[in-house]
């Protein structure tokens, strides 16, 4: 069972999800795709974040990420009753989990992406609006995980597939703006020649009676 909560401190709201208990948080880790939330040095739920498109996880917006550190701490036993807590939290892709590792238990494969928020004390106001919006389900991580990535997968190609097209479309006007620039030239070519300058320059009409003398 996964429990799914919304912040609507963004618009649209954000979508925030954990496991009911340690074993799910396990297959959360595994199939994971989003920004793990976790009390620092405690046990803990480990909190996801669905950004929404565009969003960054290192640039959370402030009220977003209140609502996460809070979930995460309101559902930690121990962390739940401590203040001045601290809440971590990374990009899924830098969980690092191997076989000696307990049961919901992480590392981090590069600590500098590892990011923190103090928590003085427990926001019951958050908690509350966030346990109003929660949901029981039970998804198939894995095929979600497997239809998301088919999804961003397509995103990519149909982008790759834009770019190129924007490309040649580029070219094809470069290539039609040359052919005009070639065909004006060539429809000009005589302007210069037949100027009224020159015209006059070369009519005998505008030469003194005597010009015949300089061929005699």
């Amino acid at each position: 069972m996964v429990y799914y909560f919304t912040s609507n401190t963004t618009s649209p709201g954000a979508s925030i999800y954990m496991g009911k208990d340690k074993v799910e948080n396990e297959d959360l880790i595994k199939h994971g795709l989003e920004e793990d939330f976790h009390v620092d040095k405690l046990s803990s739920a480990h909190v996801y974040l669905r950004m929404n498109e565009g969003d960054s996880w290192d640039a959370i917006p402030e009220d977003l990420l209140q609502d996460c550190a809070q979930l995460t701490k309101a559902n930690s036993i121990e962390g739940n009753k401590k203040d001045n807590q601290t809440v971590i939290y990374t990009p899924w892709c830098n969980l690092k989990k191997d076989g000696s590792m307990a049961v919901g238990q992480v590392s981090f494969k590069d600590p500098k992406m590892v990011k923190r928020v103090l928590l003085p004390q427990r926001e019951n106001p958050i908690v509350n609006r966030l346990n109003k919006t929660k949901s029981e389900r039970f998804p198939d991580l894995r095929q979600e995980k497997e239809d998301r990535l088919r999804e961003l997968r397509k995103r990519d190609q149909a982008g790759l597939l834009e770019r190129v097209l924007d490309k040649q479309r580029k070219e094809e006007a470069r290539i039609m703006k040359e052919r005009r620039e070639l065909k004006w030239q060539k429809d000009h070519a005589y302007d210069e020649l037949f100027s009224e300058e020159n015209v006059r320059a070369t009519s005998n009409q505008e030469r003194s009676e005597d010009f015949l003398d300089d061929f005699m």
